[in-house]
């Protein structure tokens, strides 16, 4: 089976803009939790149905037996889409077959806010690791480059510092290494 192109993990283009106006009072911040690997799926489903989403894609490397390096594109976490929805568009992502279970978004902004970080993280083009869980650690912020003015927390892995910015709701994130002089304490 070929591996697709790369589609569309934001729906509309503006959702995560600092400048959008706020969302209707009707609508909600909700992580949809999908059947096992489903996401791409319900994104598009989503998409055709013009309910706004998010849902992290990054780029994964894969060599085949053959030696041929083929590039694909999977969720930074598995199973979860981010959308803002009403009630009607929440149960139209339901009918869909591809979720198992929704869950409300207490802190919408904080949501926000750590959606807009990862989004800065992929957009700089990083090789980027998933992280299970957050370790506390020294909340910094990035002085210099692509990723100027982002904040998040640093951990240390195998010798080197990495800044992890974290999805709180989910306490989970995606971590990139840096150098410490990027780097200015908070």
């Amino acid at each position: 089976m070929p591996i697709l192109p790369r589609q569309r993990d934001l729906f509309p283009a503006d959702l995560l803009d600092a400048d959008r106006p706020p969302a209707v009072a009707a609508g909600r911040w909700i992580a949809f939790y999908t059947l096992s690997r489903r996401e791409k799926d319900l994104m598009r489903k989503l998409e055709a149905a013009c309910i706004p989403f998010y849902a992290p894609l990054v780029r994964r490397r894969l060599k085949s037996p053959g030696g041929r390096t083929r590039d694909s594109h999977v969720p930074l976490f598995p199973g979860y889409v981010f959308s803002l929805v009403d009630d009607d568009q929440r149960r139209a992502a339901l009918a869909t077959n591809t979720v198992a279970r929704w869950l409300p978004i207490g802190d919408a902004e904080a949501l926000v806010a750590d959606l807009r970080g990862i989004r800065r993280l992929i957009e700089a083009d990083h090789p980027l690791t998933p992280e299970a869980r957050i370790e506390p650690g020294q909340p910094v912020r990035v002085r210099t480059g692509a990723l100027r003015g982002l904040e998040g927390t640093v951990i240390r892995r195998h010798g080197g510092q990495r800044l992890v910015v974290a999805v709180r709701f989910l306490n989970q994130g995606a971590s990139v290494e840096l150098e410490d002089v990027d780097l200015e304490r908070l």
